[in-house]
């Protein structure tokens, strides 16, 4: 069963592209627990990581290390450097998973709009 026609200009905010940048811009609003002097990784590069990691299905942590020269990585999520495996939970568990509640009902809210989801009912 196919879903319902986007035009093309939904299509636009509806992109990988849009929504990544979305999701990008809002993990700049989660509020980093680290003191903020000298820190190698900003918190917004490590979560876009983390949806990097997830969203090119990467075995492991270090599999999605190994990408660390993949200009996709700078391009499509704004990612200008990736933490270890080590650093990563590190700097993730004291995060609590609320805080990254608004960044996807954002994305939740760009897709209800688009009426993609109209499918699903």
């Amino acid at each position: 069963m196919s879903g319902p026609a986007i035009s093309p200009r939904t299509r636009r905010y509806l992109s990988a592209d849009a929504l990544f940048a979305l999701l990008r811009q809002r993990f700049e609003t989660v509020q980093d627990p680290r003191k903020q002097s000298h820190l190698t990784f900003t918190l917004p590069d490590v979560l876009a990581s983390g949806l990097a990691m997830f969203s090119l299905k990467d075995p492991s942590l270090l599999a999605y290390g190994e990408r660390q020269d993949d200009p996709s990585l700078k391009n499509v999520f704004g990612i200008k450097s990736i933490p270890s495996d080590t650093q990563f939970r590190e700097i993730l568990d004291p995060i609590e998973a609320d805080a990254l509640n608004e960044a996807f009902a954002d994305v939740f809210a760009e897709l209800q709009r688009g009426g993609v989801l109209e499918q699903f009912r």
